[in-house]
Protein backbone atom coordinates (compact mmCIF):
# COMPACT_ATOMS: atom_id res chain seq x y z
CA UNK A 1 0.00 0.00 0.00
CA UNK A 2 1.11 3.55 -0.67
CA UNK A 3 1.74 5.58 2.47
CA UNK A 4 1.97 9.36 2.47
CA UNK A 5 2.85 12.29 4.70
CA UNK A 6 0.71 15.35 4.13
CA UNK A 7 -0.10 18.83 5.41
CA UNK A 8 -2.22 21.82 4.45
CA UNK A 9 -2.00 25.55 4.98
CA UNK A 10 -4.47 28.33 4.18
CA UNK A 11 -4.31 32.11 4.53
CA UNK A 12 -6.88 34.82 3.84
CA UNK A 13 -4.26 36.85 1.94
CA UNK A 14 -3.84 40.61 2.12
CA UNK A 15 -6.87 41.92 0.20
CA UNK A 16 -9.78 39.67 1.21
CA UNK A 17 -11.73 39.87 4.45
CA UNK A 18 -12.82 36.20 4.49
CA UNK A 19 -11.35 32.91 3.38
CA UNK A 20 -13.42 31.01 0.79
CA UNK A 21 -10.97 28.11 0.45
CA UNK A 22 -11.35 24.71 2.11
CA UNK A 23 -9.00 21.72 2.15
CA UNK A 24 -8.62 18.12 3.30
CA UNK A 25 -5.29 16.60 4.32
CA UNK A 26 -5.70 13.03 5.55
CA UNK A 27 -2.47 10.99 5.41
CA UNK A 28 -4.07 8.06 7.24
CA UNK A 29 -6.59 7.73 4.39
CA UNK A 30 -4.19 8.74 1.61
CA UNK A 31 -6.57 11.55 0.72
CA UNK A 32 -5.96 15.16 -0.35
CA UNK A 33 -8.53 17.72 -1.51
CA UNK A 34 -8.96 21.45 -2.03
CA UNK A 35 -11.81 23.77 -3.07
CA UNK A 36 -11.84 27.50 -3.87
CA UNK A 37 -15.30 28.98 -3.36
CA UNK A 38 -17.04 31.66 -5.36
CA UNK A 39 -20.36 33.43 -5.12
CA UNK A 40 -19.74 36.51 -3.02
CA UNK A 41 -20.54 37.33 0.61
CA UNK A 42 -20.43 34.11 2.64
CA UNK A 43 -21.52 31.84 -0.22
CA UNK A 44 -18.08 30.91 -1.55
CA UNK A 45 -16.95 29.43 1.73
CA UNK A 46 -20.27 27.60 2.06
CA UNK A 47 -19.79 25.95 -1.34
CA UNK A 48 -16.16 24.98 -0.74
CA UNK A 49 -17.11 23.69 2.72
CA UNK A 50 -19.84 21.47 1.26
CA UNK A 51 -17.33 20.02 -1.21
CA UNK A 52 -14.74 19.31 1.53
CA UNK A 53 -17.39 17.77 3.82
CA UNK A 54 -18.57 15.53 0.97
CA UNK A 55 -14.99 14.35 0.38
CA UNK A 56 -14.56 13.46 4.06
CA UNK A 57 -17.93 11.68 4.20
CA UNK A 58 -17.56 9.50 1.13
CA UNK A 59 -13.99 8.46 1.96
CA UNK A 60 -14.52 7.98 5.71
CA UNK A 61 -14.67 4.20 5.29
CA UNK A 62 -11.30 4.12 3.54
CA UNK A 63 -9.95 4.14 0.01
CA UNK A 64 -10.64 1.57 -2.70
CA UNK A 65 -7.49 -0.38 -3.53
CA UNK A 66 -8.24 -0.69 -7.25
CA UNK A 67 -7.82 2.23 -9.65
CA UNK A 68 -11.21 1.81 -11.36
CA UNK A 69 -13.07 1.78 -8.04
CA UNK A 70 -11.15 4.86 -6.87
CA UNK A 71 -12.01 6.73 -10.07
CA UNK A 72 -15.69 5.90 -9.64
CA UNK A 73 -15.69 7.10 -6.02
CA UNK A 74 -13.91 10.33 -6.94
CA UNK A 75 -16.47 10.98 -9.69
CA UNK A 76 -19.33 10.19 -7.28
CA UNK A 77 -17.87 12.64 -4.74
CA UNK A 78 -17.82 15.49 -7.26
CA UNK A 79 -21.37 14.75 -8.46
CA UNK A 80 -22.77 14.55 -4.91
CA UNK A 81 -20.98 17.77 -3.93
CA UNK A 82 -22.41 19.42 -7.05
CA UNK A 83 -25.92 18.24 -6.15
CA UNK A 84 -25.69 19.39 -2.52
CA UNK A 85 -24.44 22.88 -3.45
CA UNK A 86 -27.24 23.32 -6.00
CA UNK A 87 -29.92 22.08 -3.58
CA UNK A 88 -28.85 24.61 -0.92
CA UNK A 89 -28.71 27.40 -3.49
CA UNK A 90 -32.33 26.64 -4.44
CA UNK A 91 -33.50 26.48 -0.80
CA UNK A 92 -31.70 29.65 0.28
CA UNK A 93 -31.59 32.59 -2.19
CA UNK A 94 -28.65 34.09 -0.30
CA UNK A 95 -26.52 31.36 -1.87
CA UNK A 96 -27.78 31.76 -5.43
CA UNK A 97 -25.03 31.09 -8.02
CA UNK A 98 -22.48 29.87 -5.47
CA UNK A 99 -19.96 27.27 -6.55
CA UNK A 100 -16.36 26.20 -6.16
CA UNK A 101 -13.41 24.62 -7.85
CA UNK A 102 -12.58 21.06 -6.80
CA UNK A 103 -9.30 19.14 -6.62
CA UNK A 104 -8.71 15.65 -5.25
CA UNK A 105 -5.81 13.19 -5.08
CA UNK A 106 -6.42 9.67 -3.74
CA UNK A 107 -3.85 6.88 -3.57
CA UNK A 108 -4.54 3.28 -4.54
CA UNK A 109 -2.36 0.18 -4.12
CA UNK A 110 0.09 1.26 -6.82
CA UNK A 111 -0.72 4.77 -7.95
CA UNK A 112 -2.88 7.84 -7.71
CA UNK A 113 -6.18 9.14 -9.06
CA UNK A 114 -6.76 12.86 -9.58
CA UNK A 115 -10.16 14.54 -9.86
CA UNK A 116 -10.27 18.10 -11.19
CA UNK A 117 -12.82 20.84 -11.93
CA UNK A 118 -12.01 24.55 -12.29
CA UNK A 119 -8.81 26.59 -12.15
CA UNK A 120 -7.25 25.43 -8.92
CA UNK A 121 -4.28 23.22 -9.74
CA UNK A 122 -2.49 19.99 -8.97
CA UNK A 123 1.25 19.74 -9.57
CA UNK A 124 3.55 16.72 -9.30
CA UNK A 125 7.18 17.21 -8.21
CA UNK A 126 9.24 14.17 -9.25
CA UNK A 127 12.96 13.75 -9.86
CA UNK A 128 13.67 17.41 -9.21
CA UNK A 129 11.15 18.67 -11.80
CA UNK A 130 7.73 20.25 -11.35
CA UNK A 131 4.89 19.28 -13.71
CA UNK A 132 1.34 20.65 -13.79
CA UNK A 133 -0.97 17.62 -13.79
CA UNK A 134 -4.28 19.42 -14.34
CA UNK A 135 -5.32 21.87 -17.04
CA UNK A 136 -7.30 24.97 -16.00
CA UNK A 137 -10.94 25.09 -17.07
CA UNK A 138 -10.65 28.79 -17.82
CA UNK A 139 -11.20 31.26 -20.64
CA UNK A 140 -7.52 32.14 -20.89
CA UNK A 141 -6.42 28.47 -20.98
CA UNK A 142 -8.86 27.94 -23.85
CA UNK A 143 -7.28 30.88 -25.67
CA UNK A 144 -3.81 29.47 -25.04
CA UNK A 145 -4.92 26.11 -26.46
CA UNK A 146 -6.20 27.91 -29.60
CA UNK A 147 -2.91 29.80 -29.98
CA UNK A 148 -4.59 33.16 -29.38
CA UNK A 149 -2.67 33.89 -26.15
CA UNK A 150 0.73 32.85 -24.89
CA UNK A 151 0.97 31.46 -21.35
CA UNK A 152 2.70 34.70 -20.34
CA UNK A 153 -0.16 36.81 -21.77
CA UNK A 154 -2.73 34.55 -20.08
CA UNK A 155 -1.05 35.05 -16.72
CA UNK A 156 -1.83 38.80 -16.69
CA UNK A 157 -4.99 38.83 -18.85
CA UNK A 158 -8.00 40.78 -17.56
CA UNK A 159 -10.19 37.66 -17.87
CA UNK A 160 -7.73 35.25 -16.25
CA UNK A 161 -10.20 34.52 -13.44
CA UNK A 162 -13.09 33.61 -15.76
CA UNK A 163 -13.57 29.87 -15.25
CA UNK A 164 -15.60 27.69 -17.60
CA UNK A 165 -16.38 24.80 -15.27
CA UNK A 166 -17.14 24.71 -11.53
CA UNK A 167 -18.85 22.54 -8.94
CA UNK A 168 -22.41 23.64 -8.17
CA UNK A 169 -23.15 25.80 -11.21
CA UNK A 170 -25.02 23.38 -13.49
CA UNK A 171 -27.07 20.21 -12.95
CA UNK A 172 -24.57 18.16 -14.94
CA UNK A 173 -20.83 18.19 -14.25
CA UNK A 174 -17.91 16.81 -16.27
CA UNK A 175 -15.03 15.73 -14.03
CA UNK A 176 -11.45 15.33 -15.29
CA UNK A 177 -10.00 12.03 -14.01
CA UNK A 178 -6.26 11.42 -14.30
CA UNK A 179 -4.39 8.41 -12.97
CA UNK A 180 -0.78 7.24 -12.84
CA UNK A 181 1.91 5.45 -10.88
CA UNK A 182 3.28 6.94 -7.66
CA UNK A 183 6.86 6.58 -6.44
CA UNK A 184 8.63 7.30 -3.13
CA UNK A 185 9.73 10.93 -3.05
CA UNK A 186 6.90 12.19 -5.25
CA UNK A 187 5.31 15.38 -3.89
CA UNK A 188 1.77 16.30 -4.94
CA UNK A 189 0.82 19.97 -4.59
CA UNK A 190 -2.80 21.12 -4.61
CA UNK A 191 -3.21 24.89 -4.63
CA UNK A 192 -5.76 27.63 -5.16
CA UNK A 193 -5.05 30.36 -7.71
CA UNK A 194 -4.04 32.59 -4.81
CA UNK A 195 -0.72 30.74 -5.05
CA UNK A 196 -0.35 30.00 -8.77
CA UNK A 197 -1.32 33.56 -9.79
CA UNK A 198 1.18 35.16 -7.42
CA UNK A 199 4.41 33.19 -7.81
CA UNK A 200 6.19 31.54 -10.71
CA UNK A 201 6.39 27.77 -11.11
CA UNK A 202 10.18 28.03 -10.79
CA UNK A 203 9.81 29.29 -7.21
CA UNK A 204 7.39 26.46 -6.41
CA UNK A 205 9.86 23.97 -7.88
CA UNK A 206 12.86 25.31 -5.90
CA UNK A 207 10.81 25.30 -2.69
CA UNK A 208 9.74 21.68 -3.14
CA UNK A 209 13.34 20.72 -4.00
CA UNK A 210 14.70 22.33 -0.82
CA UNK A 211 15.69 20.57 2.40
CA UNK A 212 12.80 22.15 4.31
CA UNK A 213 10.31 19.85 6.01
CA UNK A 214 6.95 19.35 4.30
CA UNK A 215 5.27 21.74 6.75
CA UNK A 216 8.02 24.34 6.23
CA UNK A 217 7.61 24.08 2.45
CA UNK A 218 3.88 24.72 2.74
CA UNK A 219 4.47 27.68 5.07
CA UNK A 220 7.11 29.10 2.71
CA UNK A 221 4.85 28.87 -0.36
CA UNK A 222 2.00 30.66 1.41
CA UNK A 223 4.38 33.32 2.71
CA UNK A 224 5.81 33.89 -0.79
CA UNK A 225 2.30 34.39 -2.22
CA UNK A 226 1.50 36.94 0.49
CA UNK A 227 4.85 38.70 0.04
CA UNK A 228 4.05 38.98 -3.69
CA UNK A 229 0.82 40.84 -2.91
CA UNK A 230 -1.58 38.26 -1.47
CA UNK A 231 -4.36 39.29 -3.85
CA UNK A 232 -6.53 36.28 -3.01
CA UNK A 233 -6.94 33.53 -0.43
CA UNK A 234 -3.93 31.22 -0.53
CA UNK A 235 -4.25 27.50 0.12
CA UNK A 236 -1.61 24.81 -0.26
CA UNK A 237 -1.91 21.05 0.35
CA UNK A 238 1.21 18.89 0.06
CA UNK A 239 1.37 15.10 -0.08
CA UNK A 240 4.73 13.27 0.04
CA UNK A 241 4.78 9.63 -1.07
CA UNK A 242 6.77 7.62 1.50
CA UNK A 243 6.27 4.09 0.27
CA UNK A 244 4.74 2.75 -2.92
CA UNK A 245 3.07 -0.65 -3.31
Amino acid sequence: MIRIESCGRTDVGLRRVNNEDSFVSSPELGLLALADGMGGAASGEVASGIFADTVRELFSAGLPSAEEEAEELVRKTFLLGNQRIRELAVRDPRHKDMGCTGEMVVFTDEGYVVGHVGDSRIYLFRGGRLRQVTKDHSFVQEQVDKGVLTPEQARVHAYRHMILRAVGIHDSLAVDLISGKAYPGDIFLLCSDGLSDMIEDSLIESTLASDLSLEEKADHLVRCACDAGGHDNVTVVLGLVLLSG
